[in-house]
């Protein structure tokens, strides 16, 4: 394919491996994961805002357009899903909205540079948009992957009118010191394309603060069993359970249930999956019935074009 960089449609529900949500692991053969070979920057299609008049409003209604509807206020627990994600038995991720938790509450970007500190990861969230991630360096600064580019930009230019909010707590690693984690992140600005070593700007910043190779393209082999676990939330008592083989993939899936929604989440899991009662007394999560097992793709990452990992 030589230097093409393409998207890699995501495979349905219907492909995509099951597991046991209690986390028994049954040895019943390979089970295959989703697997992203292709690097480009998901936030590049991010959809664009729509088209404005002179004064600032929406284009004058035509006689055969209805007028747009007002913009609804973001509201996380509308718009996201609850998960978790595990390395084997350890829980390194969590986004929960349990009663009285305000982590996951949003700001505008100019009260947002109010709650910063130099080694913050922070967050912009918007509805069907991907989550932007940036890593906040001091004198209302951060450093981003945007657009196939690591960049140094002002905390309300990156937001791009969307609410953000810091996100320190959402990866259960161990943090770097804050100047180390603000070191990582400017030494990388410039870097572009093919220089870079992540899919997706929560990658960079998270890589950035805890330094830890998983999230880098290539961090991890893929081979032998899905170690990481992605819990979808359901319902109080029920949730669903992806495996996947590297920490790279699993995000990737993760991001793009951010950027469908919730609700498009849910109606793709109804569809496709054929969810359980959860048995008396069994609180954890529901058993889903495992789709048909589908033999892996060919070709490495390498012979599909794939940035090389640094």
């Amino acid at each position: 394919m030589g230097n093409q960089v393409e998207k890699l449609t995501h495979l349905s529900y219907k492909e995509v491996p099951t597991a046991d949500p209690t986390g028994v692991d049954r040895d019943d053969g390979p089970r295959i994961g989703v697997s992203y070979i292709f690097s480009n920057d998901d936030e590049d299609m991010e959809p664009q805002p729509p088209p404005q008049g002179p004064d600032g409003g929406g284009l004058p209604d035509s006689g055969d357009r209805p007028p747009l509807p007002p913009p609804q206020p973001y509201d996380p627990r509308q718009h996201e899903i609850e998960c978790s994600v595990f390395y084997r038995d350890e829980c390194i991720y969590q986004k929960s909205f349990a009663p009285g938790s305000s982590a996951l509450s949003t700001y505008t970007p100019e009260n947002l540079l109010n709650k910063c500190n130099p080694g913050d990861l922070v967050e912009f969230v918007s509805q069907a948009q991907y989550p932007h991630w940036a890593v906040y360096v001091g004198n209302f600064q951060v450093v981003h992957l945007h657009r196939l580019e690591v960049s140094n930009s002002f905390l309300t230019d990156a937001s791009q009118g969307r609410r953000g909010r810091v996100v320190n707590d959402l990866y259960r690693y161990k943090p770097l010191s804050p100047s180390a984690v603000v070191r990582n992140a400017l030494a990388h600005v410039g870097a572009k394309e093919r220089e870079l070593s992540w899919r997706n700007s929560e990658s960079f910043a998270a890589w950035c603060r805890y330094g830890k190779r998983e999230f880098k393209i290539g961090g991890e082999l893929r081979i032998g069993k899905q170690p990481y676990r992605l819990q979808i939330q359901l319902s109080a008592q029920r949730s669903h359970t992806l495996e996947f083989q590297s920490l790279e993939d699993l995000i990737m899936e993760k991001r793009r249930n951010d950027q469908i929604g919730r609700a498009a989440v849910l109606q793709e899991l109804a569809t496709h999956l054929h969810p359980t009662e959860p048995e008396e007394g069994d609180s954890e999560a529901a058993r889903t019935t495992p789709p048909p097992r589908r033999p892996p793709a060919l070709g490495s990452e390498e012979e599909e074009g794939e940035a090389v990992a640094h």
